[in-house]
């Protein structure tokens, strides 16, 4: 089978057959861009998204297997979602289901609990943070019980409400004050992190760009909260054009309130280590269709 994760700013594919992994392929689209201001998925952004999913196809062989797509923020929040939904299958065959943020935590913390097993690292309790393009998902996981907690701020959205850095530091700290309301933490957790922006700052900090990117070297790395300030040091001299052979084309300045977002996590929680996970709400996908297939 083939999963697919369409999130606000990336879309997602990978193969399973229920004990292997195949090829996997991901582009981004900024499907949430504009969304903040108009309410409603762009022309460009269904193009975009067209033309990813007809780039995986060329990829991956997509016949003769099922097929399970997943949508998440930017959807829910979309007035037009159900027609760019429409158009994409008319154009690509692709059927998208939108999910709600409840479901979108149940898998990822899935994939990710998946790997730290893989890895022989289950910590008992743990936060998970995955932060998005359109909303951050905050899983708080204990003794075997997990409670997440969806906050309608990703790095799409946010850097597109900002124009000036006081205004971005004014929405950081917003977001550090709804961590805290949001979460009730009686001792410290082990900080989980998915997502992009984390991943590529562990990519960095292992010597790969984009396009040399390794999932295999990013899982199980242990990032650090100064590890975090330095490499949002340098991101922060590069030009747009070297910015972007590291976190690739159209997270340029995303990655900066990326990062941002990220530290604060850290500074709430008074942590200064994390565990990066490549796998996701893709994985997860996979991971639950054999469950029940």
């Amino acid at each position: 089978m083939i999963a697919v994760d369409l999130g606000s700013n990336t879309i997602r594919f990978i193969e399973y057959d229920g004990v292997y992994w195949g090829k996997s392929f991901e582009k981004i689209v900024r499907t949430a861009e504009t969304l903040q201001n108009t309410n409603r998925i762009s022309d460009q952004a269904l193009h975009r998204i067209i033309d990813a999913i007809n780039e995986a196809k060329a990829h991956i062989d997509f016949s003769h297997q099922s097929v399970e797509a997943y949508t998440t923020a930017a959807m829910r929040l979309a007035s037009n979602s159900h027609d760019i939904i429409d158009k994409i299958k008319t154009e690509t065959g692709i059927v998208f289901k939108i999910i709600t943020s409840e479901k979108e935590a149940e898998l990822t913390l899935s994939a990710v609990r998946y790997r730290l097993h893989q890895l022989s690292l289950e910590p008992v309790s743990f936060l998970l943070a995955d932060i998005g393009g359109g909303s951050t998902e905050l899983i708080q996981y204990l003794n075997d019980t997990s409670h997440s907690i969806s906050l309608n701020i990703g790095i799409v959205t946010l850097s597109e409400s900002v124009f000036t850095e006081s205004q971005l530091k004014e929405k950081i700290q917003i977001f550090k004050s709804k961590i805290r309301e949001s979460l009730h933490l009686s001792k410290l957790l082990q900080l989980v992190l998915t997502a992009g922006t984390p991943t590529t700052i562990a990519a960095y900090l292992n010597g790969m760009d984009y396009k040399s990117y390794d999932p295999k070297k990013i899982n199980g790395y242990v990032l650090s909260l100064p590890a975090c300030y330095s490499v949002y040091n340098d991101l922060l001299k590069m030009d747009e054009e070297t910015r972007a052979r590291y976190v690739g084309v159209g997270r340029e300045n995303l990655i900066i309130a990326g990062i941002l977002m990220v530290t604060a996590i850290y500074e709430v929680l008074h942590t200064q280590e994390a565990i990066i996970i490549d796998d996701g709400l893709r994985e997860g996908i996979a991971l639950e269709y054999y469950k029940v297939h």
